[in-house]
């Protein structure tokens, strides 16, 4: 069995310690639903806002000509998924549902997705609880905007139209918001529209043993922080074995002495205020994006990486900027 999201064969030995029927199990896993742990249970993954987004805009659409309560959406990672939804009159709602993500803060949130009929193509716009750049522009990253609008043009071909304006809202999205990392990325007055697999990853300390288990049976490991650091990672370190921790950096002491070849790569964000909380102090920054942004080279980076080698003298650390590229290699 192979895991689409994680992008690895499932050990037979923890198949066979699952109860789940095998037919049952194999549509779970490869529908991207289910994540099996080394002791046979199993974790549900959620969706991402951006896939709860994308269903209720499609719902919106929809519901112009008639009401539905469940639509299928197309995910950034390209595996197709149902969700329940209210609609009626050209208003689209989804519930996000985080899965078995304990620490999830926009679990239950309710995005909600109005549409009206334009005479071509497709405008989608960003409301009410949804956050903005400084620079004005919404936080609805490139992938859940694709997917957004690909949902809207399937709607779109269902009713028999050419074009729909769609706005999307959060419902409480700017109190939830301060719940988040939103302004450490430069975003405020909301929550993000995110996700570039579609797919929430479950996060509880049994997937954490899962974790290590996986990072001991490597020779070759690159920790990322997040899934964006995940995918450039596995573009660059093609023969190592890629390990999301999120912000769980204690991990790194764990296993780093069972490691022969371990990396530490990602965004900048986590991994700079992680090894320094007070890296903006007096720099008149207001984001570690914005300092990387528009001073790569500043020697606060360089200070704040050698403080990591310090303290962990055989970690390699990896920094992408936010096109993917290296913007640190400290080995």
């Amino acid at each position: 069995m192979f895991d689409p999201i994680e992008r690895r064969e499932i050990p037979e030995e923890w198949i066979r310690k699952s109860s789940i029927p095998s037919d049952v199990l194999k549509a779970g896993i490869e529908s991207g639903k289910f994540l099996l742990l080394p002791d046979g249970n199993v974790l549900r993954r959620g969706f991402t806002t951006g896939t709860t987004a994308s269903a209720a805009s499609k719902a919106a659409v929809l519901s112009i000509s008639e009401s539905v309560d469940r639509v299928s959406v197309m995910t950034p990672i390209g595996i197709r998924v149902e969700l329940p939804v209210e609609s009626a009159s050209g208003v689209g709602r989804a519930i996000k549902y985080a899965g078995d993500h304990e620490f999830d803060v926009t679990d239950g949130i309710e995005i909600v997705a109005t549409a009206r009929l334009i005479d071509k193509g497709i405008v989608i716009k960003a409301g009410k609880g949804v956050g903005r750049f400084e620079d004005g522009r919404p936080a609805i990253n490139a992938a859940p905007m694709a997917s957004i609008e690909q949902a809207v043009r399937e709607a779109l071909t269902m009713v028999n139209k050419e074009g729909a304006e769609v706005t999307i809202e959060v419902e409480d999205g700017e109190r939830i918001a301060k719940e988040t990392l939103n302004t450490e990325y430069g975003v405020y007055g909301g929550i993000s529209i995110l996700g570039t697999t579609g797919f929430v990853e479950p996060w509880n300390e049994h997937l954490e043993e899962m974790v290590k288990l996986v990072i001991e049976r490597s020779s070759k490991v690159a920790l990322t922080t997040g899934r964006r650091g995940a995918n450039f990672a596995r573009e660059l370190l093609k023969d190592h074995e890629v390990v999301v921790i999120g912000s769980r950096f204690d991990i790194i002491r764990e296993v780093e002495e069972r490691v022969e070849d371990l990396i530490l790569c990602g965004l900048p964000a986590l991994i700079l205020k992680w090894i320094n909380p007070e890296i903006l102090k007096d720099t008149g920054f207001r984001t570690v994006r914005e300092m990387v942004l528009r001073d790569p080279d500043n020697s606060l980076i360089d200070e704040a990486l050698q403080r990591i080698k310090d303290q962990h003298p055989a970690l390699r650390v990896l920094l992408f900027d936010f096109d993917g590229n290296v913007l640190r290699d400290v080995k």
